[in-house]
Order: structure tokens, then C-alpha cells, then sequence
């Protein structure tokens, strides 16, 4: 049953992230950039805390940053986040139920033992499913 493969058999390892200390509207850009729907934001190898294109975009948008806004400032640090070992039914359920007020969880950050190994989507789940 493909549900039963493990997160780490599909995830992207080189994850694009950003650092806390950067202009959000660079961080907005590598968003744009690479297409991507979140930026996890890590130190070292450790993750802590995540972006969304959605909030930042959303918040551009309504000119809420002042210039010189860091993603410190306004990441998500509860970062919902499955492990390499999941199976791709468990990252399902961890998706669903961590659903923030904008509805939408498509991208998931792996996590060992503190260190970001990898994110999985959504879109990487349906493509192994179907």
C-alpha cells in the first residue's frame, strides 16, 4: 500500500530556508522565486519556525511591514512537522489536523531530533499516491 511508505522515501532533502535576521521581503522573494508556498526558518541545521507566501504576502499586500521587517519577527514558531520515519498516511493526518486559520497545509518540514532533513508536500504525496 503506497500510505505505508515512509516520509523519508519521498521527501526533497535540499530544502530552500531562510535565516531569522532576513528582510522579509526577501524572504518574500526566494518564496516567489522558487515557487515555494513556506519558508522554514532554521539556525544551523535546527528549525525554528517557519514563513508562509500566504501570511507574508497577505500582510504586503495590507502594507502591514514596516521596511526593515525581519522574519523574526513574524514567523510561525509552532511549526506543525513529521518525522522521516512517518508514513505517508500518518504525514496525511498530521496535515489535516494542523490546518492553520488559513486552511491550508501543503508543505510539510521533516524533522530528526531537532534538524530540518527534509519538507514534504502535498503535491509530493498525491504524485506517489495516484
Amino acid at each position: 500500500m503506497m500510505l505505508n511508505k515512509k516520509v523519508k522515501d519521498i521527501m526533497t532533502e535540499d530544502v530552500i530556508t531562510t535565516t531569522s535576521d532576513i528582510d522579509v521581503v526577501y524572504a518574500f522573494e526566494k518564496l516567489m522565486k522558487y515557487k515555494i508556498s513556506s519558508l522554514p526558518v532554521v539556525e544551523g541545521d535546527k528549525l525554528i519556525g517557519i514563513i508562509t507566501a500566504t501570511d507574508v504576502g497577505h500582510n504586503l499586500i495590507l502594507d502591514k511591514y514596516e521596511l526593515g521587517t525581519s522574519v523574526e519577527e513574524i514567523m510561525i514558531t509552532s511549526v506543525v512537522t513529521v518525522s522521516p520515519e512517518d508514513t505517508l498516511e500518518n504525514a496525511i493526518k498530521i496535515m489535516k489536523e494542523g490546518v492553520s486559520s488559513s486552511g491550508i497545509l501543503n508543505q510539510l518540514p521533516v524533522v530528526e531530533e531537532g534538524k530540518l532533513v527534509g519538507i514534504i508536500s502535498d503535491g509530493d504525496i498525491i504524485q506517489e499516491i495516484f
